[in-house]
């Protein structure tokens, strides 16, 4: 049986698009009870985004809904309506966890800020994602990880060569997002951690910027303490570092590539002479010692990239498995998805979607005892409204009521 470290722990989330969402997707990952507010007409409103930006559909399976909510109970309430808060604050009475990633204002204007939270359930851990964090002039303003994580945060100008047409965006959709949704769930665990050692909550905040400046963190502590930024190289530069052959890209016969990061080339460069039939260099003395094969680094790696040059990518992600060095294949999507060590591992996992269909995921990267998680698809709108509040003890006649009433969904 799957270990779930959750199991037993209620969530409340009040929060859409991926960024914060995706935290609760880890959490219900690990096995809690989340219960996703939506809002009580549109729901979350990233289910419009279905093509383009979106991503792909079909049927009821939209990977860019699944990807942050596979797991989840939705309800739909109208935290507007007296009926729609109260429903809100009883879910809340008995949960752990209360998350949220509304603006200030409209936090204010529902009452779910941290001290409303906290007249239905004073030891309730309060969880914020933010764009620009509680405070300062840009707290009041909204943020998307294109915007805030990628940019504002420095990772796009890293990304994109002096001499580039263009800026280079974010690799993936949702990129910065997931990897917040990840660090809040970090936090919240941090949280439960502290209040069952102390009995005290935590209110627990992560913004885009928080979490891109982290990511981002070795370069600006290096631009603070030289007191300048160093950009990356231009497009032209050569794809190998000039002190380390055995680092680079390294392209194909096919024009695909091949990635070396083997940090220490006075242990590898043997073995990878031999594996690229380069063994004549073994007897060069410039490529003798690791300081001489440092010194020497840019004929080393022009003779690297030459060999790899001479044959395709398939051959060389077979030819290259029992290289000792750390090295890599540049794939796409699509292979990454059918990468063998990927569902050896249990990193992509099937779910059924709502309509029956088999699918698959990414899972989320945390596993405990050495088990994957077990996944189950993301909520239709609102399809768990009258489950939820059967649970609250609601009869059917007051489901029915609270529904005229356009309280809840």
């Amino acid at each position: 049986m799957t270990h779930q470290p959750m199991r037993g722990v209620k969530m409340v989330e009040v929060a859409q698009f991926t960024f914060t969402p995706a935290a609760g997707a880890v959490l219900a990952d690990w096995g809690a009870d989340v219960i996703k507010v939506e809002h009580a007409v549109t729901g979350d409103a990233q289910r419009g985004l279905r093509a383009g930006l979106g991503g792909a559909a079909e049927g009821s399976f939209h990977p860019i809904m699944e990807h942050p909510n596979r797991g989840k109970r939705s309800i739909g309430l109208a935290l507007e309506t007296p009926g729609g808060y109260d429903v809100l604050l009883e879910l809340v009475r008995d949960a752990d966890i209360f998350l949220i990633n509304f603006l200030p204002d409209a936090r204010k204007r529902l009452k779910l800020e941290v001290d409303d939270i906290r007249k239905a359930n004073p030891d309730i851990i309060y969880a914020r994602g933010s764009g620009h964090g509680q405070r300062g002039d840009d707290a009041v303003k909204g943020g998307y990880d294109g915007s805030t994580f990628w940019c504002r945060t420095g990772s796009a100008w890293s990304a994109t060569p002096p001499d580039s047409p263009r800026v280079i965006g974010q690799p993936a959709g949702a990129y910065g997002d997931s990897i917040g949704g990840m660090t809040i769930a970090g936090g919240i665990a941090g949280a439960l951690f502290w209040r069952e050692r102390t009995g005290e909550p935590s209110v627990v905040d992560v913004s885009l910027m928080s979490v891109g400046a982290w990511m981002m963190g070795l370069n600006v502590s290096n631009a603070m303490m030289t007191g300048e930024a160093t950009p990356p190289p231009p497009l032209t530069a050569p794809m190998n570092v000039a002190v380390n052959p055995t680092i680079g890209m390294f392209r194909t016969s096919d024009d695909r590539w091949i990635n070396f990061t083997m940090l220490q080339p006075g242990r590898y460069f043997a073995d990878v002479c031999r594996h690229l039939g380069l063994e004549h260099l073994l007897e060069d003395e410039r490529f003798q010692s690791a300081e001489s094969l440092m010194a020497n680094a840019d004929e080393a790696g022009v003779a690297v990239a030459e060999a790899i040059r001479s044959k395709p990518f398939s051959y060389w992600v077979e030819h290259l498995k029992t290289m000792e060095g750390q090295w890599a294949p540049v794939q796409d999507p699509l292979e990454v998805a059918n990468d063998p060590q990927m569902d050896a591992n249990g990193y992509v996992l099937p779910i059924v979607d709502a309509d029956g269909n088999d699918r698959r995921l990414v899972a989320s990267p945390v596993q405990f005892d050495e088990t994957a998680p077990t996944l189950t698809r993301g909520p239709q709108f609102a399809e768990h409204t009258d489950d939820i509040l059967r649970e609250l003890g609601k009869s059917d006649e007051e489901i029915i009521q609270l529904k005229i009433d356009g309280a809840v969904t």
